[in-house]
């Protein structure tokens, strides 16, 4: 640690984590002084251009380097898996320090949404008797997930003084459960070879992490290819996310065309033309209404499976489990109290159970984010939801899960694709003062949402068509054109 005043090295004091702890094989110690907020710190240093590497450095000035991890060098599975390994024979050795480091313990990850929900991914996996909470610095593009926390959504400042000023926002910060979500794709196996129909490292890494599920495992089927994993932001299906892929796709093949921020929209914005966001694309069948391409069902808390209809002209669905979507727009808003009444339908909240599902027409139905009180065509609120894809509709689609776009195969002939997600537990995050994420057990969040019963709905055509002129002057949505970032789809 370096050359620093007696308040900032008593504030590092609380976020300091010795190497005994950290070094497998270490012997047990007795230890003077417990800090009040041991911090595990991982960071993509290639996110958000340089800041992540620059940040990197920072972190490793302020705190021990072996508490200071890079993704790009180190797995957090990996780094995780180890830690409490140790922290478990050092307290079986009647170490009252390592047992006090494991309760206080909490994560800070930086980076984009995808690298966010890797980590939360592997702290689920872990199935920890103290899960640590997590903590999400926004370097990413949408930032969807520090966004919904308070973390902000603009990248932060990487020198020391932002960097401390983080640390004390991270020690106050008070705990919030969200829920997760399970996602399992089959697919049958192909009749020409054993080879998966699509690349590994073309799928999300929250999926194809957990590649295809063995033989023993309970979800797996004869003739099957089952891909599992996990979410805890959006699902999306349909035209965003082949726009996203698109967008992905251009930028890896021409790295070099793509370092202005503008030039970036640019192209965005063509690509958001080019494939059919506008209007319905002769060239680009996957961009046909989701009921076209899919049979869509619901299930309600301890329900059974039933039929969701899909109004016509929808070209994409989100499966929206957080407020934030593409940069902090809210597809579903808050429902009026008559749509509460005659639908059932309530409040947005991160721990209830249930995925808000918001369909959208094209990119002008996306203009009415930017209207105050203004959503999507909300479809339904479900504790779990199934796509079964339509023999022959199209060769393929696209889907995006927490930032991460993929074209996916659909069926041919007899073949099948099915995509299931269902409720998988909860996480711990850490969230500021001005968190945007609700508690259903939260009193302000329903006193609150009863105070916002009188907005508008803008689900008809008429609704959105009459904003749709003042709206227009704004350009498209944030949902739908590239946000303030480097990067729309993989981990940096």
């Amino acid at each position: 640690m370096g050359d620093y005043n007696s308040e900032e090295h008593q504030l590092l004091k609380e976020f300091h984590i010795p190497d005994y702890i950290l070094v497998s094989g270490s012997n047990a110690k007795t230890l003077s002084y417990t800090p009040k907020c041991p911090v595990i710190v991982f960071i993509n240093s290639k996110s958000g251009g340089q800041l992540g590497g620059d940040l990197l450095k920072t972190y490793c000035s302020l705190l021990n380097k072996a508490q200071v991890f890079d993704l790009r060098e180190e797995a957090p599975d990996k780094v995780l898996h180890r830690l409490y390994g140790n922290l478990q024979r050092l307290k079986s050795s009647g170490d009252d320090f390592a047992s006090e480091t494991e309760k206080k313990l909490r994560l800070i990850v930086a980076g984009g949404d995808g690298t966010a929900s890797w980590l939360l991914g592997v702290v689920s996996d872990l199935k920890l008797a103290h899960p640590p909470p997590v903590a999400t610095v926004p370097l990413g593009t949408g930032n969807n997930l520090p966004y919904s926390f308070g973390w902000g959504k603009k990248n932060p400042g990487t020198d020391r003084q932002s960097v401390m000023l983080f640390l004390d926002q991270v020690m106050k910060a008070k705990e919030m459960k969200i829920d997760s979500w399970h996602i399992l794709m089959r697919m049958k196996a192909p009749k020409g070879g054993p080879c998966d129909p699509i690349a590994p490292p073309d799928l999300p890494h929250s999926l194809h992490a957990f590649h295809r599920v063995s033989n023993s495992d309970s979800l797996n089927k004869e003739g099957c290819h089952t891909f599992r994993g996990g979410f805890w932001n959006y699902f999306s299906l349909g035209m965003d996310a082949q726009v996203s892929y698109a967008f992905h796709s251009e930028r890896k093949s021409h790295p070099e065309k793509f370092k202005n921020q503008i030039v970036n929209q640019t192209t965005y914005a063509k690509l958001v033309c080019t494939q059919g966001w506008f209007c319905a694309s002769l060239v680009h069948p996957s961009s046909r209404n989701i009921a076209q391409l899919a049979k869509v069902m619901i299930m309600h808390k301890h329900g059974p499976w039933e039929d969701l209809n899909i109004p016509r002209g929808i070209r994409s669905i989100i499966c929206l489990n957080l407020p934030s979507f593409s940069g902090g727009l809210n597809p579903w808003g808050t429902p009026n109290k008559k749509k509460s009444q005659d639908r059932n339908l309530t409040a947005p909240f991160v721990d209830d159970g249930l995925l808000e599902v918001v369909g959208f027409r094209d990119a002008w139905h996306g203009l009415v984010l930017l209207a105050p009180k203004g959503h999507g065509t909300r479809l339904a609120q479900a504790h779990g939801i199934r796509f079964v894809f339509h023999k022959g509709a199209a060769d393929h689609t696209h889907m995006r899960m927490d930032g991460e776009p993929w074209k996916q195969p659909l069926p041919a002939d007899d073949d099948s694709v099915v995509v299931e997600i269902s409720h998988c537990g909860q996480v711990r995050m850490l969230a500021t003062e001005d968190c945007r994420s609700r508690s259903c057990n939260d009193s302000v969040s329903h006193s609150s949402a009863s105070h916002q019963h009188d907005e508008e709905d803008y689900d008809s055509d008429e609704d959105y068509r009459e904003d749709l002129e003042e709206k227009r002057k704004f350009g498209a949505a944030e949902t739908f054109r590239i946000p303030d970032g480097v990067d729309i789809s993989h981990l940096i």
